[in-house]
């Protein structure tokens, strides 16, 4: 009997973490660990994290070897200065193409990238551009709320995070080491 399925073969993926539910970050985190592993070449690039932040996963990643960009302010959402978080969101959009364009890796995570592309401090088009012009095995991950709908339809695979139960909205506990920090 004939299968349906199409050939298998191997491309470089562009996937997208979104929705407003907590695990966006920690998933390609998980992703970026996984091809760590499997001795990938892996970097990030945070558009929001503030560039001396010093998160668990910053601790993590610097032990093992992977680089990590932080190029933002913070929560750009509370930001009195929108042209300073602009033009930062701008500066690592061009950091981190010229990353994933260069072929030295074989996994680049956009990590927070949605919002500086719904605020218009990048624009999606250029964002698809670069990654249609990537190395073909390179494997971009996205992380945001809100994914904009032509990136969505862009990306080969789109996970959606959904809040079912969150103990800071519904009990008022603060952010955690370990869990979000």
């Amino acid at each position: 009997m004939k299968s349906n399925r199409p050939p298998k073969k191997h491309k470089g993926l562009v996937i997208i973490n979104t929705g407003d539910g907590k695990g966006k970050t920690t998933a390609a985190l998980g992703m970026a660990l996984r091809a760590w592993g499997h001795g990938m070449r892996v970097a990030m690039s945070q558009f929001i994290k503030n560039e001396n932040a010093r998160f668990g996963e910053h601790h993590a990643l610097e032990n093992i070897g992977i680089e990590v960009v932080r190029a933002g302010r913070g929560f750009t959402w509370t930001s009195t200065d929108h042209d300073v978080d602009a033009e930062k969101a701008r500066h690592s959009w061009k950091m981190a193409s010229e990353m994933i364009l260069s072929g030295d890796y074989d996994l680049f995570v956009l990590d927070e990238i949605t919002y500086p592309i719904r605020y218009g401090w990048i624009d999606v088009s250029d964002v698809i551009d670069t990654l249609k012009q990537r190395p073909p095995m390179t494997h971009v991950v996205l992380t945001g709320r809100a994914a904009p709908p032509e990136l969505v339809e862009f990306a080969d695979m789109v996970t959606e995070m959904s809040v079912v139960k969150h103990p800071y909205a519904e009990q008022g506990v603060t952010a955690q080491k370990g869990v979000e920090l």
